[in-house]
């Protein structure tokens, strides 16, 4: 099993520390052999990880492109962009531009968005839910448009591109993340153009359920669904039980998940600490399991 660690809490106190431990983290992450480090895409700290919106959040693509440069190999994106943070051709010309900094390594995570205490905060449209898919499917076609050959126009909706120029092209066409569990839609949307899947349902029975809906959409759009990488958020606590997480995650890999999301728990103030401990203790027998 293959773990990719998702880091959240950048922890209230002096801001000069903020760089350091977020680079620390990810050069953690990378030395024990975790695949991919992603960051959250907000701009106000997430309530329902039980944090004050007050608490210090980091904007996820400068953030990325500092850790281009304090890592070598491991994978590097966020979980996932909202679709409305970024106009879809700067979108992907910022991934492009993480991909060529750090020579392969990114990921293009995006979802329909849904804090919306962040997005009046700001000033940032909100359209309602229904429109937001089209806004997400819409940014879908796109960078596949600007990650090709054809510089041509897109006419679409809710967006109008002149030119889809793209240069540089990526070194590697970042695979494409969808995350989320929603039946008619985002699985719809996973079937359809994702590379890679990754579902909230820690649950197996409900897991497994999500599964067979992602597995008729594929049929229905005449795609393999074994060409999608399943990835699951497992952020239980991992040394609460350790046995039962174990057998969790073997659960997971009998389900074809190939990859399990982690990440320190908010409010541990030690979060390098705890990515240190997950490599050292659990890390070796994850990667038994599959």
């Amino acid at each position: 099993m293959k773990v990719g660690v998702h880091f959240i809490d950048f922890l209230p106190g002096d801001p000069t520390a903020l760089g350091p431990t977020l680079a620390d983290a990810a050069t953690a992450a990378e030395q024990a052999g975790a695949t991919l480090f992603t960051l959250a895409d907000h701009f106000l700290q997430m309530e329902n990880t039980g944090l004050p919106a007050e608490d210090p959040f980091l904007e996820g693509y400068t953030s990325l492109g500092f850790l281009a440069g304090h890592t070598n190999t491991i994978g590097l994106g966020l979980l996932v962009t909202g679709v409305t943070y970024r106009h879809p051709g700067v979108l992907a010309k910022t991934v492009t531009t993480l991909d060529a900094l750090s020579q392969g390594r990114s990921l293009l995570g995006v979802g329909a968005a849904w804090y919306g205490r962040e997005h009046a905060a700001l000033g940032i449209p909100y359209p309602p839910l229904a429109e937001r898919f089209e806004m997400l499917e819409e940014t879908l076609q796109i960078c596949g448009q600007m990650w090709s050959d054809d510089n041509g126009p897109y006419h679409g909706k809710h967006y109008r591109l002149a030119e889809t120029i793209c240069e540089p092209q990526p070194i590697r066409r970042p695979p494409i993340l969808i995350g989320g569990d929603g039946e008619k839609k985002t699985l719809r949307l996973v079937a359809q153009y994702a590379d890679i899947w990754n579902s909230t349902v820690s649950g197996l029975d409900g897991l497994r359920h999500k599964i067979d809906v992602l597995n008729r959409h594929c049929d229905a759009v005449g795609r393999d669904s074994g060409k999608i990488r399943r990835t699951v958020g497992a952020f239980a606590d991992p040394f609460e039980d350790v046995d039962g997480y174990l057998k969790t995650v073997e659960g997971y890999a009998e389900l074809g998940i190939e990859m399990i999301n982690v990440g320190p728990v908010p409010g541990d103030p030690d979060p390098v600490g705890f990515i240190r401990r997950f490599g050292d203790e659990l890390l070796p027998r994850l990667n038994e399991i599959g």
